[in-house]
């Protein structure tokens, strides 16, 4: 049910559920129970909370109750302000879609924040009593750590589950909504990994809490997307007006779809496609590009596309696509191999970027390269995502 909330005077009360509302005054970070709301912490997510306090009205159906304020205190007064003025204007982060070039910078700018937090060794509270739960269907290390590691550097908490599609409920029948009305019950933002393409949107659907789309099949791989922007930026010191190459399996690549879109916001883009005929990219993508007016050219030569190149994007061939059709995966797999040879017709200001993992798309004579970017570009994956649950959770 959502709730909004205006200024009252600090401690009083105006709604029929004071039984059922926490004194606020020695409450850094405030919630209400009620029969309405499970647990709602002080944070612009789906329940719209945009202040402290608690009254009532009636809209419609609908009960919209507000929430008196307290005098902010050394630590959270900033969190009070940014939240009550600043709100994030997102609920959930699904795909690449949601974001325009001023939210784009603005994340960008929370990133670089977050790159000071990870390096003080006193460590932030910013997210003290906040939980997150990890729910991936498939297989990850990077993405999960990484959104751990987050959570965990801004004060949060992390209940976490591998492989979910195997150890939970899951196995025994449980629908994905079902799954998410529970763990929703037990934590404040979901970050979710499916093997289904629009996994993440039904779970959002089903949510009262923040979720995030940690990838969802051959869907999209949002918070990947935004760290690769990022860590072309950093990188090239520039969105507009480059050339990418994305190489490799854009079939099946989440990553490349997520990345296409954004770049997609910026002008001046050229993007190549590279790829085996089996695995090329899928038209809705092209066409969406063609759309938004920008240049994109399909090559079998990536020698050539190298040499053009500001940044190579490369990605491996994903075999679990392709169930039975070994032989597919086999006519795919190593066709397009960025090496030493495609290093030197790189330009010298050009980067080779990879969502990893990686099998042998990247010979490891190319990791010693400073154009090597990707373990550069994973660790801008903790940036990002500190940054996304900060503004999910607390807003700007």
């Amino acid at each position: 049910m959502a709730m909004a909330a205006s200024f009252l005077r600090p401690g009083v009360f105006s709604s029929p559920l004071d039984t059922h509302a926490r004194r606020l005054e020695s409450m850094s970070v405030c919630w209400l129970e009620s029969s309405f709301s499970r647990r709602s912490h002080f944070s612009p997510c789906k329940l719209q909370w945009q202040g402290i306090g608690i009254g009532k009205r009636q809209e419609g159906n609908r009960v919209m109750m507000t929430v008196g304020a307290v005098p902010p205190t050394k630590e959270t007064s900033n969190v009070h302000q940014s939240t009550l003025n600043n709100r994030f204007p997102l609920q959930d982060v699904l795909e690449a879609q949601q974001f325009d070039r001023d939210l784009l910078t603005s994340i960008f700018e929370v990133a670089r924040e977050m790159e000071e937090v990870e390096r003080d060794s006193a460590g932030s509270q910013l997210l003290k009593g906040f939980l997150m739960a990890t729910l991936f269907y498939e297989p990850s290390t990077r993405t999960r750590l990484s959104f751990e590691s987050a959570m965990k550097r801004l004060g949060g908490e992390v209940l976490t589950t591998e492989n979910a599609r195997e150890f939970s409920s899951a196995a025994k029948g449980e629908t994905l909504e079902d799954s998410i009305r529970t763990v929703e019950g037990y934590s404040d933002i979901i970050v979710l990994r499916h093997f289904e393409s629009g996994a993440a949107k039904k779970a959002a659907d089903t949510a009262n809490i923040p979720v995030i789309n940690a990838g969802d099949g051959p869907g999209q791989h949002p918070t990947q997307a935004l760290l690769d922007m990022y860590t072309i930026q950093r990188e090239t010191g520039r969105l507009d007006n480059i050339t990418v190459g994305l190489v490799g399996d854009l079939a099946h690549g989440r990553t490349v779809r997520s990345l296409a879109y954004l770049l997609a916001k910026y002008e001046g883009v050229k993007i190549y496609f590279v790829a085996p005929d089996v695995v090329r990219m899928k038209d809705d993508i092209k066409d969406h590009l063609t759309e938004s007016g920008v240049d994109w050219e399909e090559s079998s030569d990536l020698m050539q596309v190298a040499s053009k190149c500001d940044v190579i994007y490369q990605t491996r061939i994903q075999q679990e696509r392709f169930g039975d059709r070994i032989d597919l995966y086999n006519e795919a797999r190593g066709k397009y191999i960025v090496d030493t040879k495609v290093m030197d017709v790189l330009p010298k200001h050009g980067v080779v970027l990879h969502p990893l993992p990686r099998l042998d798309e990247i010979t490891v004579e190319v990791d010693s390269d400073p154009r090597a970017a990707y373990f550069r570009q994973a660790k801008n994956g903790l940036y990002i995502r500190m940054a996304l649950l900060k503004l999910l959770l607390l807003g700007y």
